[in-house]
């Protein structure tokens, strides 16, 4: 059986579901190897306009393999959008369709991904602490970025588990379904991205990210070299047309 599945709607929404719903879709090497697979094929395909990731089994991810780890197992997370070393930065929307169990490496994976629907029954945590370990898959950089600093901080110092409107309450997701309705949630929400110009959507994210470390006094003239392309594009052109003709664009990513 297959680690990880990979699909692609007619949407060209991309899903990648971590398929080890025994071990409730934990991380080890052979799950590692198929997200860097089909993470390459999100980034070369010019077809794939947004992706979802999610768990099967009614679980998103536990984190970590322990039991893989204890018996030696590399469980390497690099040219991962999750991982410190060579970090992929996903130009195309990530979303993470989030049911059961979102903790420890599971949750600092979803926190990676730039959108987060989850039913109303997902549990999110980082319990590391009370496994005398500490988040450093992203968790301790990320929750003081994401949350609000005593929130992100009780919740990295705790190691309890948290609720889907605890965490909708705090901004750290932003939709709640029913059970069972996390992915179908996803794919809607990726659906009407996916419908907006590709290379606005691409440089509009790029420089929401990069603009964490500028200046403000500097942000307006360091966003021209990915907005300017935008704006000189075949898609802009089309864009204008299509709403002139009261008619659905139709986008060529030029």
């Amino acid at each position: 059986m297959a680690a990880v599945l990979f699909e692609v709607d007619d949407n060209g929404v991309a899903v990648i579901t971590l398929n080890r719903p025994e071990a409730k879709n934990s991380l080890n090497n052979d799950v590692m190897e198929g997200l860097r697979e089909y993470f390459g094929q999100v980034v070369s395909d010019p077809k794939i306009r947004v992706a979802i990731m999610t768990g099967a089994g009614g679980a998103f991810c536990s984190g970590m393999d322990l039991k893989a780890f204890a018996r030696g197992e590399k469980i390497d997370g690099h040219g991962l959008p999750f991982s410190g070393d060579r970090t992929l930065f996903l130009d195309k929307p990530l979303i993470a369709a989030v049911e059961g169990f979102c903790l420890a490496g599971g949750f600092e994976v979803a926190m990676s991904c730039d959108l987060i629907v989850a039913s109303e029954t997902a549990k999110f945590g980082l319990p590391e602490v009370k496994r005398g370990l500490a988040a450093a898959g992203g968790g301790l950089v990320r929750m003081p970025r994401q949350a609000p600093w005593r929130v992100a901080l009780e919740m990295v110092l705790t190691g309890d588990h948290y609720d889907a409107a605890t965490m909708e309450k705090h901004g750290l997701i932003n939709r709640i379904t029913p059970e069972g309705g996390a992915l179908a949630g996803a794919k809607a929400l990726a659906a009407v991205i996916a419908a907006n110009g590709p290379l606005a959507v691409a440089a509009s994210k790029r420089v929401m990210r990069e603009s964490l470390e500028w200046k403000t006094s500097e942000a307006m003239a360091l966003q021209q070299p990915f907005i300017g392309p935008v704006f000189a594009s075949n898609d802009a052109r089309e864009g204008a047309t299509a709403f002139a003709e009261k008619r659905k664009p139709v986008w060529t990513n030029t």
